[in-house]
């Protein structure tokens, strides 16, 4: 503290910031640290880059962010960014965040209007007088004054002179009760600053409770303009509590400003919290013009829901997303919502939802009404179906050398819609599955299915369901199943969760006529045609370069340099998190990076040793004719790469790091690989190796070119996965119409 209060005010750090920080201290471990810290600071021009200063600002925030004393947890940037997309704030609304935290909201949403104003170079075409008005149109409200500080700056850094954040109790105090905002965003704290979750709020509120998740929602409602809009996060109670409290709330949202629910998987803030929470959607004009509410549910967000967080190759936001932006779109446009067929979500009509007493606001409640009132009759599987179980043969029967009857024990040998080849083969088969059967996993896991093409013998892990084809059809009954996986769970109480004959026969499904069921079947397999096109073209693409005989051939450790950065990470990042890539992180064959491990420093393998560049190559020395080999191109700070990868930094001016990448994915070079490597379980070749390796190099703008066209072939590609993500939709939106009949 003496060190800061001997050190000269600095001239170029505005006024708004010695303002903010006058009471404010930095605790620090020692002396040094402070100072190195200090001459950074000091070469800091707060006039220039702002966008690259806030976006540093804000990562620092999601860094250092925890759980306040006011129950305050940092939003997930994905998830601010998906809300703003659907409310959709423009350039002459007021926006306004009640619990604004470190003003999360209000930034997404400034840079969501300059976005949308965005002209043909790229630059947002507002006049001065209209960026001023925007930067005054955007406010927020916190009752913590740490938050209210670094609301300030963030906004200061990203070109807000004059930011209106104000340190203020949203539910006790009443000095701007009568301010009025277009949008509402907000994500309020669940809890009270003593605990409990219980406040002595003011009389002004409509709904009697001291709940906070209550009062904020009832807050938010009165506070919006006649036509406005909001996206506020709130914690289930809200969707299906029975308190007096909770059903008022819910029956004014329904009657008056509900549009939609999106329903989140529990785990999305952590670490955290761990609670479920739902967005509510409210939109007065649509709220007063329609007679129904959207339900969509997101049961992926692009990570995992475990502590860490990892990346995870399933997003439903982005779908979910158009598909609420439609649903919405639709209303105001007055347009018809009877070929609305949401493959994430589902409407429901206001007066079912005014029939539970209750005011019900879970999805599923309207699905398992649906159900009930279907038209079709709904049975037992093994009233139409004969269910036969696995039996494993001896272990003395089994070969691989295609003798006897082929042999599936469970659902590690299924493959995408039909099974792929055996592993093994029976001489002694004692259970069989007929051509055209419908295989289902019995044990770990549980539920997943398959049709058979022909006659199999069948193990213990698997169960085969022959349908009376005079009363169900067999693709109709796959699909049906299909869809209805996660719901099949079986006995979950042993080590290994399992499920027997007799459970099998007692899955219900719904039995339309023939004729029906054929129709069902028709537009599904044309479904799964698209889905079966798509997937062939993702499987079979392999970038591919045709050399020009004229190009020279060099060695790869003429065009980058290997290894170029050896570090210790529990020195050069003492007790910090560290993003750690080893094998498990890179798909093999298609290379596709699928997310980092996340470790402390001091518990990080000894076998991460590499830094990470912004795009460095990696290619895997341990068994490479696996070819998992990948870019990465925005690395996280602290990545670190393990020693069982080679990181391959391209010399400027002699090659892109693309075309290296395709280079080193030709079969070509695999070849010299395989050559190199070493015998033993885990093959490997090793920096000297990889640095002989040859490949041919043409001129710099011819790379150029290539990695260009390399690229449109791989968004090809991308979109031929997205297509297969939207008919997967389209399948489950036709089985679910079969349960509503």
């Amino acid at each position: 503290a003496d060190a800061v209060s001997q050190m000269p005010e600095h001239p170029n750090i505005p006024r708004l910031f010695t303002e903010i920080f006058k009471n404010a201290y930095l605790p620090y471990r020692d002396p040094e640290t402070l100072r190195q810290f200090l001459r950074i600071i000091d070469q800091f021009d707060y006039g220039r880059d702002y966008e690259r200063l806030g976006d540093a600002f804000e990562h620092l925030l999601s860094i250092m962010g925890s759980q306040g004393d006011a129950g305050q947890f940092r939003t997930p940037r994905h998830i601010i960014d998906f809300i703003v997309g659907i409310v959709d704030p423009r350039k002459d609304e007021t926006v306004l965040d009640p619990a604004c935290g470190t003003a999360g909201f209000l930034i997404s949403a400034y840079k969501h209007i300059l976005d949308a104003a965005r002209n043909e170079h790229g630059h947002p075409d507002l006049s001065p007088y209209e960026l001023e008005a925007l930067a005054r149109n955007i406010r927020g409200y916190d009752i913590s004054p740490d938050m209210v500080r670094l609301s300030l700056v963030n906004l200061y850094l990203h070109k807000f002179q004059d930011p209106h954040i104000a340190e203020y109790d949203t539910l006790t105090s009443v000095d701007r009760w009568d301010e009025r905002a277009n949008v509402i965003l907000a994500n309020p704290p669940f809890f009270s600053p003593k605990g409990g979750g219980v406040i002595r709020p003011h009389s002004r509120f409509q709904i009697r409770s001291r709940r906070t998740e209550v009062l904020f929602v009832d807050y938010i409602m009165q506070h919006l303009t006649g036509s406005g809009r909001a996206g506020v996060i709130v914690p289930e109670g809200i969707i299906f509590q029975s308190q007096n409290a909770h059903r008022s709330l819910r029956e004014n949202l329904v009657d008056n400003y509900l549009a939609a629910v999106v329903s989140l998987p529990a785990g999305v803030f952590n670490p955290y919290s761990g609670v479920k929470t739902s967005i509510l959607i409210l939109d007065r004009s649509v709220a007063r013009s329609s007679d129904t509410v959207g339900f969509f549910r997101v049961d992926s967000d692009g990570f995992d829901l475990g502590a860490q967080r990892r990346p995870v190759d399933r997003d439903d936001l982005p779908e979910v997303q158009s598909q609420v932006c439609e649903y919405l779109d639709r209303l105001r446009s007055g347009r018809s919502l009877d070929d609305f067929e949401p493959s994430l979500g589902l409407v429901v009509s206001k007066d079912k939802i005014r029939q539970d007493p209750d005011f019900n606001l879970s999805m599923e409640r309207y699905r398992e009404s649906g159900a009930v009132t279907s038209h079709f009759p709904v049975v037992s599987l093994g009233e139409i179906s004969e269910i036969i179980a696995g039996q494993s043969p001896p272990g003395t029967s089994y070969n691989d050398s295609g003798a006897g009857e082929p042999f599936y024990q469970g659902k590690i040998e299924f493959g995408d819609m039909f099974i792929g080849a055996p592993k093994k083969w029976t001489t002694d088969p004692r259970r069989f599955a007929d051509h055209g059967d419908i295989l289902m996993s019995v044990r770990a896991p549980v539920g997943p299915v398959n049709l058979t093409k022909n006659r199999i013998a069948i193990g213990r892990g698997l169960a085969s369901i022959r349908p009376d084809q005079d009363r169900l059809l067999t693709l109709y009954a796959f699909y049906v199943l299909r869809n209805m996986e996660a719901e099949i769970t079986g006995n979950t109480g042993a080590a290994f969760a399992s499920i027997n004959k007799s459970d099998i026969a007692e899955i219900q499904i719904p039995l339309p006529p023939l004729s029906v069921q054929r129709e069902i079947v028709a537009e599904i397999s044309g479904y799964q045609s698209v889905i079966d096109g798509a997937m062939q073209v993702v499987r079979s693409y392999k970038p591919h370069i045709h050399v020009d005989p004229e190009w020279q051939v060099v060695e790869l450790g003429e065009v980058a340099e290997i290894n170029p950065d050896k570090i210790d990470p529990n020195n050069a990042y003492p007790d910090q998190t560290i993003f750690y890539i080893d094998i498990s992180c890179v798909e093999n064959e298609t290379g596709r990076f699928t997310g980092y491990n996340e470790v402390l420093s001091s518990e990080a393998p000894s076998r991460a040793r590499h830094g990470i560049a912004r795009d460095d190559v990696l290619l895997s020395t341990v068994r490479p004719n696996l070819k998992a080999f990948t870019i990465i191109e925005n690395p996280k700070e602290r990545a670190i790469a393990s020693t069982g990868f080679a990181v391959l930094r391209a010399r400027d001016g002699v090659a892109e790091p693309r075309f290296i990448l395709a280079s080193i994915r030709s079969d070509h070079a695999v070849r010299q690989m395989v050559s190199m490597m070493g015998k033993g379980a885990y093959p490997s070749i090793n920096k000297r190796d990889v640095a002989s390796i040859r490949i041919p190099l043409p001129p710099l703008e011819i790379q150029r070119e290539l990695v260009a066209e390399l690229r449109s072939e791989q968004e090809l590609v991308d979109g031929n996965r997205r297509l297969v993500s939207r008919m997967e939709g389209k399948i489950s939106a036709a089985v679910g119409r079969i349960w509503e009949g």
